[in-house]
């Protein structure tokens, strides 16, 4: 088979698996690595993906803001997995743990399959099976600065292959956090995956999805309610439709996220992206794309967390956590 057939199956895959997650809607912006912009767990696919500043034990964070890392996580462990449309699978695995004087630290592993492929040349002629996959190590770490102030850092060592093909890089996340745990506020900021491509899939440089965010958390006085908002790819914000109005400019590049958290052991969650929603809606009225819908449950020690995401009339995906402390 060609590579250009390769190129372009590669694309098409990319573009109807990953465009609903990605911060940017054009294809030429898809590369090797898209997959780092998927959910890593059902809580975050839940609340739209506006997970940049929730602060607290969920060891998933990890992914969003090094910053993060806190020791209510010392031993938290947590498994996702998100079925997704076809023979499309991704599975999450982090872990952290605390030191006292040296900061928080956290582990992930990313992993993305698309199944099995036909292999065909440019003739159409189909020529057999491939399969490709993407896989991702994380380490990371975190320290406070006074009171106040967290700041971390993640290191990412990213693999993509399809067939014989392969692609690599290695990235950093940069982040911070202002938390005010008695007026139960936060907000964060981050640059998420710099770095370098050390290998691409072809002879175009895959691009690694660099990302700057902000975010920021309330959890209201009267109401068991966590409000989170997060700022996406703020560092494009003239990638936007030329006939786009204001508003739609503004909520392309933020994810909306409630958490209503009646107890320990019971929260329902909704998000909503709205690039999402313009990327994916099909139908003229009532179209629930870009909305996501969860429940967290805590039964002893493990947390069971599941989300389900809207693809119009497409379907929706099923994501699910379990993260317990070891």
């Amino acid at each position: 088979m060609a590579f250009p057939a390769f190129r372009s199956l590669l694309a098409v895959c990319c573009l109807s698996f990953l465009l609903p997650f990605t911060a940017q809607a054009q294809p030429g912006d898809l590369s090797g690595f898209s997959f780092l912009r998927l959910e890593p767990s059902a809580r975050a696919a839940a609340l739209g993906g506006a997970f940049t500043a929730v602060y607290g034990d969920d060891v998933n964070t990890l992914f969003y803001n090094p910053a993060l890392l806190n020791p209510q996580m010392h031993g938290a462990l947590a498994v996702s997995y998100l079925n997704h449309l076809s023979d499309l699978n991704a599975g999450f695995i982090a872990y952290s743990r605390d030191y006292a004087g040296l900061g928080t630290f956290g582990v992930g592993l990313r992993f993305l399959s698309y199944g099995d492929l036909e292999r065909a040349n440019e003739q159409g002629e189909r020529l057999g099976s491939f399969s490709a996959s993407d896989v991702a190590l994380t380490i990371g770490g975190a320290r406070p600065y006074g009171e106040r102030l967290r700041y971390g850092a993640n290191v990412h060592l990213a693999y993509a292959s399809i067939d014989s093909f392969n692609a690599s890089a290695l990235a950093l996340d940069l982040g911070v956090l202002y938390l005010l745990e008695a007026s139960n506020f936060a907000f964060s900021a981050s640059v998420n995956n710099l770095g370098v491509t050390l290998s691409s899939l072809g002879n175009t440089r895959d691009d690694l999805p660099v990302d700057l965010r902000l975010g920021l958390t309330k959890r209201l006085t009267h109401l068991p309610l966590l409000l989170s908002v997060t700022g996406y790819n703020l560092h494009d914000l003239g990638d936007t439709p030329a006939d786009a109005t204001v508003i739609d400019n503004v909520l392309r590049h933020v994810a909306l996220g409630g958490e209503f958290q009646f107890s320990q052991a019971f929260n329902l969650r909704v998000g909503y992206n709205h690039q999402r929603h313009e990327a994916l809606q099909m139908k003229s009225r009532l179209d629930f794309a870009g909305l996501g819908f969860g429940i967290g449950l805590k039964i002893t020690r493990v947390r069971v967390d599941y989300a389900f995401n809207s693809w119009s009339s497409i379907g929706g995906l099923h994501q699910f956590t379990l993260q317990t402390a070891l």
